[in-house]
């Protein structure tokens, strides 16, 4: 598992997709959680503006980051 900190209190998904250099638009970002291929704390979510927090897990296609 990936860690991946984080300035302020929490991060929207696409941000944080694009901070962790898997997509770089949020179009990529938009598509990708289209094909439901994002987990957030083990759970499929499919929202860009999902909001992230210190201690959330993101899994994608098998890789798993954790919000520090």
């Amino acid at each position: 598992m990936t860690e991946l900190p984080i300035v302020g209190e929490s991060i929207r998904l696409g941000q944080f997709l694009k901070l962790a250099n898997v997509v770089d638009s949020g179009a990529e970002a938009k598509a990708l959680l289209a094909e439901e291929a994002v987990t957030v704390n083990g759970d499929v979510e499919t929202r860009r503006g999902r909001q992230l927090s210190r201690g959330d897990r993101v899994g994608i296609r098998g890789q798993e980051i954790a919000v520090t």
